[in-house]
């Protein structure tokens, strides 16, 4: 028979993802984006992630139980994205979620996004070892942390971004480079033909006095403006290849240097990346020789793990049932800016789980 199935509902921003677990085994994942409706603005619309939302979330929940072979009333509890995320589409999401659970008569789970982005790797790779340093990297979160139980222990963090994150830094630099929204890809595509030494640009916060963990990706951006702005002055050709090649590596860098230095300090053996910027292939290549050269193994989740999707939702969830943790009151709601502190965003799951 198996342990309890979980339907995992992911809507934090633009992509509306539905993902279903039973004892760490993904059994299928829907997501349906509406990132071609934001192109052209370059950068997310909340209104209309909402309404996408509003119009994605049946079907995907629907195809998502077609693809494991499963009727609703086999779903056994439903977990949902309950912050960090834009407003609108964090409601969408929970109202979605909570009707599922209420038509299933199954207990709902109200779960931080960044918590599901870690838990995204135990479904491909098992359960996390004890401790592991994860780096988070995405369009809005850089941060470095110490995992020991990702749903029992408190989730502590080393470092984080203190201005634009990585996956912000591309966006932008991009759009100044005349790439297409989003950035990443973008500029990882571009970046195949460039030169990653053509542009010395500044690795932030890497200095003997800077904080080892932290990061900062204003600086870069800035002098990525400029330099795109110089050439620009002369009416000379901007190389964006180059430009894209150099500014990956730069990032690529910082990220991977950090991470690396993490581990050494607190004796891990281990390093987890995950989110969206986790699918560049610099930073996967740079990362991969590093560790390899440190003795220290990578994990990385498949690409389609590593951006916004419901599986990683489910994920944690089915961590957390299988934890004994106690399910969202009814009264639930969203937290849009909510901190990473615990994989669960509901206080009676955090009392129930934390250990003494």
């Amino acid at each position: 028979m198996g342990g309890p199935v979980v339907l995992g509902i992911e809507s934090s921003c633009d992509e509306t993802g539905a993902g279903i677990v039973q004892d760490g085994r993904l059994l299928a994942h829907v997501v349906a984006t509406s990132m071609d409706e934001h192109a052209r603005f370059g950068g997310v619309v909340p209104e209309i992630a909402a309404r996408a939302h509003l119009h994605s979330f049946n079907p995907v929940v629907r195809q998502a139980l077609d693809r494991a072979g499963l009727r609703i009333g086999r779903i056994d509890a439903v977990a949902v994205t309950t912050g960090p995320g834009l407003s609108g589409a964090l409601q969408v999401g929970l109202a979605g979620a909570k009707s599922v659970a209420y038509a299933a008569g199954v207990p709902l789970y109200g779960v931080h996004h960044l918590a599901g982005h870690v838990a995204a790797d135990t479904l491909e790779h098992g359960p996390l070892p004890e401790p592991c340093v994860v780096l988070i990297v995405s369009g809005g979160h850089t941060s470095l942390l110490l995992v020991r139980d990702l749903v029992r222990d408190p989730i502590h963090h080393l470092g984080d971004t203190l201005d634009d994150a990585a996956g912000e830094c591309f966006d932008k630099v991009a759009r100044l480079l005349g790439l297409p929204y989003p950035g990443g890809p973008a500029i990882d595509r571009a970046a195949r033909g460039g030169d990653p030494k053509a542009v010395a640009f500044p690795r932030p916060l890497t200095g003997p006095g800077d904080d080892p963990y932290a990061f900062s990706f204003s600086g870069l951006k800035t002098a990525a403006a400029r330099w795109v702005e110089h050439h620009r002055r002369r009416g000379a050709e901007v190389p964006v290849a180059d430009a894209a090649a150099a500014l990956q590596e730069a990032v690529a860098d910082v990220l991977t240097r950090k991470a690396l230095a993490a581990c050494r300090a607190h004796d891990v053996k281990t390093l987890v990346v995950v989110g969206g910027v986790a699918a560049n292939s610099r930073v996967r290549a740079l990362a991969e020789r590093r560790c390899a050269s440190a003795g220290i193994e990578l994990r990385v989740p498949a690409m389609t793990l590593c951006t916004d999707n419901g599986a990683m939702i489910a994920a944690v969830g089915d961590l957390l049932v299988r934890a004994g943790a106690e399910p969202a009151p009814l009264d639930v709601s969203i937290d849009p800016s909510a901190p990473l502190e615990y994989a669960s965003l509901t206080p009676l799951a955090r009392r129930a789980v934390r250990i003494a």
